[in-house]
């Protein structure tokens, strides 16, 4: 007996794409992204440069918006930046402007780096009237209040987060004698997070510093922070640079370094990661690095031979931040593509998660998976 086809076959053929049409948006696995494998644990931050937060590198500005939650601006909130010239009228607000819009058209948490440092900040803000000579310290305090209050007042609940001081110790844990430590003396830290703190009660406030997991500087930050701390000053937070090797600092050095910060009730944050493929490194296992550094500065792009060890040290390092997930509430690559770093000075490195061409490296995969439970 013959069935016409439109009796058999066209039911069952409409009931199967009606069961696919209704089934298939749930088997379809979206693309992964940092801020989404992470969204339990921390937020994801990158550092942006003007041509990202412009739209001017439209990749890096797509990339930026589908990784990350958080964002932090390379070199316009920086004093020589929006302030080159004495005076309300010497302020450049516009760059700063344009980041903070940036963050807030992409729902992020939006950073301020930086408020006082020894580095990028004008000659004028330390001399006196002579042009010579360094000012006074009521003079040198003042235009940091100005400063502070004029730049934090602006971005008052807007910008989140601000490295009030930025790398105020040497090596050796000793305060570093910079302009502001020869003007002012060692309570210029205590008033630059008073005058953030007056200007935004709301915002976190960071101290910012590299090296930290050696342990002669962390023993001076721990120091420094506690001694802020009994002096009633507002210093809720510490910024780990991270800009680290292929075997510096070792896991139980990030490990330790970390948890030292977290005891001290501070909230603990990774603000400026990459890996320096380029340095001197110690260790036997990363010759092949070496060598390939050497011969060719990675000018044609990071080795397949050279691309695991990336990878393992990125899943490494996330590994320890995991583990200290309720201590850690952000983490910040510093620098959206290996074109972006700052680690290109004169030569060509592979720092980060994403190539040239905008393109996750193994690296990448690593991380994403260091977060599946």
């Amino acid at each position: 007996m013959k069935f016409p086809f439109s009796a058999f076959c066209f039911p069952f053929l409409a009931a199967l794409l009606l069961a696919g049409c209704t089934t298939r948006p749930e088997q379809e696995v979206k693309p992964a992204t940092l801020k989404d494998a992470f969204k339990h644990d921390f937020l994801i931050g990158v550092a942006v440069n003007q041509r990202q937060f412009t739209g001017a590198d439209t990749n890096g500005a797509a990339l930026v918006r589908r990784q990350f939650n958080s964002i932090s601006p390379e070199n316009v909130l920086k004093w020589e930046a929006i302030q080159p010239r004495p005076g309300a009228g010497g302020y450049n607000f516009a760059p700063g402007d344009r980041y903070v819009e940036f963050g807030e058209t992409n729902g992020m948490y939006i950073i301020g780096h930086t408020l006082v440092w020894h580095s990028q900040t004008p000659a004028w803000v330390f001399l006196a009237a002579d042009g010579t000579n360094y000012c006074d310290r009521e003079t040198l305090l003042k235009r940091m209040r100005d400063h502070i209050q004029t730049v934090v007042g602006r971005y008052k609940g807007r910008i989140k987060c601000w490295d009030v001081v930025n790398e105020a110790l040497q090596d050796n844990g000793e305060l570093r004698p910079s302009p502001w430590l020869k003007i002012i003396g060692e309570d210029y830290i205590a008033k630059a997070f008073q005058y953030a703190h007056e200007a935004d009660p709301d915002a976190v406030l960071r101290y910012n510093d590299y090296s930290l997991e050696n342990e002669t500087k962390r023993k001076g930050a721990i120091a420094l922070i506690k001694k802020l701390q009994a002096g009633g000053v507002p210093v809720t937070a510490v910024g780990l640079q991270d800009h680290v090797k292929l075997d510096w600092p070792t896991i139980e050095q990030e490990d330790a370094t970390i948890s030292d910060f977290a005891r001290l009730g501070v909230k603990v944050m990774i603000t400026e990661l990459d890996v320096d493929l380029l340095s001197r490194s110690r260790s036997a296992d990363i010759a092949e690095v070496r060598k390939q550094a050497a011969s060719n500065n990675f000018t044609n792009g990071l080795p397949d031979t050279v691309q695991p060890a990336l990878a393992k040290r990125y899943a490494d390092l996330f590994s320890v931040f995991l583990k200290h997930r309720h201590d850690i509430t952000l983490v910040t690559f510093w620098g959206v593509t290996d074109g972006d770093s700052w680690l290109n000075r004169g030569r060509l490195n592979q720092p980060l998660l994403f190539d040239r061409q905008w393109q996750p490296k193994p690296a990448f995969d690593a991380v994403i998976q260091s977060a599946q439970p």
